[in-house]
């Protein structure tokens, strides 16, 4: 039912802003290149016959009325802004989408009874200022006020970019959503994995966004000379860092869906015939269960203890986030695969381990996500690339569990079916 020429043509359009000569897109939260994406979505809303407004903290939101104005609304959306040097998929697809359900109706004359609304959330990478899912955390009314504090590379703070933006960050509250306005809300993205493609599938149903645990450690041994101290006098920092990851690696095998990576790791003082005296590292644990998830860094924590103590080393854990996971909704994980089945899409179920505006706005209603192949399961990057046919399936999926959330009530003109 939708248009798929139109939502590809609107891709790649915005795909232009922000472009950088690597082929590359870097649209950071509330910079010049956000806000000219943000003024080309609005374009696309209103074309699409959407009443737009911007909220307190700068989302903007299209809205299509329902039958019944007083029904709680059904939410979609994802985010503007990019990483360095990005894609031009992540994030956009799933606004974009949102826009052309809204105007596909629009122009099939279907109502629903709920209404339903498209964000363009503000600065969900968290690229400028170090703190994620801005946009969609003040719209789930989780934000705080020391998080406008937060300063980028330039020592501009969030407030003050917000004032430089013509917004007030004192009514940054007025853009929360209260629970009983909203009745769920929906995200299309790319998978930004391999998963779809290594079983040759254009679309998945998302059961969950997995927790995110990170963690800083710190081992603290003793730097001497690489020559002069024998093997067993050595309190080499990096060694047990070396063992720790692999206990990382062993125990996040050993489960089911479980995650554990070591982003970043630096040893001191960093001399190629010094032994290393400290060394820190990065945890990262993903999983969908939280039991399963506390019960993974148990036991890494645990073998970490007894692997320093055991080489006369000292080790520090100190927890830099710590995100729960996001269940999707049962119902609407129902609805999806019963979408799947109308539009001839083999059904097929995956978790998500990355984040998204998704995971802050559970806060205040169900869940529901679709994902769409990423070749090479690439994402973050020039190269990322989701194909016509792909993003055009995922979008009629989102059609199709829209209209079963919002409950289609009438179409004014039946010769539009």
């Amino acid at each position: 039912m939708i248009n798929s020429k139109r939502l590809w043509d609107n891709l790649i359009t915005l795909g232009e802003i922000g472009k950088q000569e690597t082929g590359g897109i870097t649209r950071l939260g509330f910079t010049e290149e956000e806000k000219e994406a943000l003024r080309f979505v609005r374009i696309l809303m209103e074309k699409a016959g959407l009443k737009v407004r911007e909220d307190a903290v700068g989302n903007i939101i299209g809205r299509k009325e329902g039958t019944n104005p007083d029904a709680p609304t059904v939410l979609m959306g994802s985010h503007i802004d990019s990483v360095i040097n990005g894609g031009i998929f992540d994030g956009n697809l799933g606004i974009l989408a949102g826009i052309e359900v809204l105007q596909t109706m629009n122009e099939q004359n279907i109502s629903t009874k709920h209404p339903l609304e498209v964000y363009a959330f503000r600065d969900e990478e968290g690229c400028r200022f170090g703190f994620s899912s801005f946009g969609s955390r003040s719209a789930a009314g989780i934000v705080r006020q020391e998080n406008f504090d937060y300063k980028d590379k330039d020592g501009l703070t969030i407030r003050e970019v917000l004032k430089n933006n013509g917004l007030n960050p004192e009514e940054y509250k007025q853009a929360a959503r209260k629970p009983e306005e909203i009745k769920a809300y929906l995200e299309l993205h790319p998978e930004q994995g391999k998963v779809l493609e290594c079983k040759n599938l254009s679309v998945g149903i998302v059961t969950g966004i997995a927790s995110s645990l990170r963690l800083k450690v710190t081992i603290i041994g003793s730097t001497d000379h690489a020559g002069a101290t024998p093997m067993e006098l050595r309190k080499d920092s990096l060694t047990a860092a070396a063992e720790i990851i692999l206990i990382i690696e062993k125990e996040a095998s050993n489960t089911e869906d479980a995650v554990g990576t070591v982003g970043r790791i630096e040893a001191f003082p960093g001399g190629v015939n010094i032994i290393p005296g400290k060394v820190e590292f990065t945890i990262d644990l993903r999983d969908l269960s939280a039991e399963v998830g506390k019960e993974l860094e148990d036991r890494i924590m645990k073998q970490a203890i007894e692997v320093c103590k055991k080489r006369g080393v000292e080790i520090e854990f100190e927890e830099l986030q710590r995100v729960p996971p996001a269940p999707c909704d049962p119902e609407i994980i129902s609805m999806m695969e019963k979408g799947c089945q109308g539009i001839d899409i083999p059904v097929f179920k995956l978790p998500s381990g990355a984040g998204h505006d998704a995971m802050q706005i559970i806060n205040i209603c169900p869940i529901g996500m679709i994902f769409v192949r990423s070749k090479d399961g690439i994402s973050h990057h020039p190269d990322e690339w989701s194909s016509y046919e792909d993003c055009s399936k995922g979008a009629e999926l989102l059609y199709e569990t829209v209209l079963k959330l919002a409950i289609k009530e009438k179409v004014n003109n039946l010769a539009a079916l």
